[in-house]
C-alpha cells in the first residue's frame, strides 16, 4: 500500500485588477507557472475589484494604477477602509513621482514597474502577503524624496532616540523584510518585535509601516 501523499502547501490567493483584458491574462498565465500563487479571479477597475474581493476574500491585490473608473490608487484607499489589511501590490509602466507618492501615501504595500520579472513579481506577492513592503529600486529614490520633504528638519538626529534593539530592528525594517523574518534573522520572539516596531513608529512619529520603513531607508543611506 502507497504511503498517503504530504498535504499540498496553502497557496496564495491572488486577484488582478487592470482594465485591459489580455494584460491579465498574461499576467495570470505567468503565474500559473509559480506553484504557491493561484489567480481566483480578476476586474477591469477599483469598483468591479472591491465586488470581487468581498466575494473571493484574497491574499494579495495586484493592480494597475491607471484604470478608467476607479484607479489603483482610490482602489487602496478604499480597500484600507473596507477590507483592513489586504495588502494591495500596484504595477504601473510609469515611474512618474506624483503616481509613486500617491500610491504611498494611500497606503499600497508595494509598488513595481510592469516589466518586473516573473520571479521578481512572485517574490513580491510572498513578501507583502507577509506583511512586508515592495517598492521597486528603480522608483525608490522617488518614494524616499516624499519622507525627505515630510522629514526636512531633524534627519540627523533621527536614529538618536533608538535603544541598540531598536536600531537593529529599523535596519531590517529598511530592507523591507516582515516581522517574522526580523525575528528569525536577529533571534527574537515575533512579539518582541512587534513591540520594537510599536516603539519605532510612535518615536520616529511615522504614520504607518510603509512611511516608518520609507524614512529608515532614507536616513540609513544617507
Amino acid at each position: 500500500m502507497s504511503a498517503p501523499r504530504a498535504p499540498e502547501a496553502q497557496r496564495l490567493r491572488i486577484i488582478l485588477v487592470d482594465d485591459q483584458q489580455l494584460l491579465r491574462r498574461g499576467l495570470a498565465m505567468l503565474l500559473s507557472t509559480t506553484p504557491d500563487i493561484e489567480v481566483v479571479a480578476q476586474a477591469a477597475d477599483g469598483h468591479e475589484a472591491l465586488a470581487v474581493i468581498a466575494r473571493h476574500r484574497p491574499d494579495v491585490v495586484l493592480a494597475d494604477v491607471r484604470m478608467p473608473g476607479m484607479d489603483g490608487i482610490e482602489l487602496v484607499a478604499q480597500s484600507r477602509l473596507e477590507h483592513a489589511g489586504l495588502p494591495v501590490l500596484l504595477l504601473t509602466t510609469f515611474d512618474d513621482e506624483q503616481v509613486v507618492q500617491g500610491s504611498l501615501r494611500a497606503g499600497a504595500a508595494g509598488f513595481l514597474l510592469k516589466d518586473t520579472s516573473t520571479d521578481a513579481l512572485a517574490e513580491a506577492i510572498r513578501s507583502v502577503a507577509a506583511g512586508g513592503m515592495v517598492i521597486d529600486p528603480r522608483v525608490a529614490k522617488i518614494a524616499v524624496r516624499r519622507e525627505a520633504s515630510a522629514e526636512a528638519d531633524g534627519d540627523g538626529d533621527l536614529l538618536a532616540v533608538l535603544t541598540r534593539a531598536e536600531r537593529l530592528v529599523a535596519e531590517q525594517i529598511a530592507e523591507g523584510r516582515t516581522n517574522a523574518e526580523i525575528a528569525e534573522s536577529l533571534i527574537l520572539a515575533e512579539g518582541t518585535v512587534k513591540n520594537h516596531v510599536s516603539a519605532l513608529l510612535r518615536k520616529l512619529g511615522a504614520r504607518d509601516r510603509t512611511g516608518l520603513a520609507l524614512a529608515l531607508y532614507k536616513t540609513l543611506r544617507e
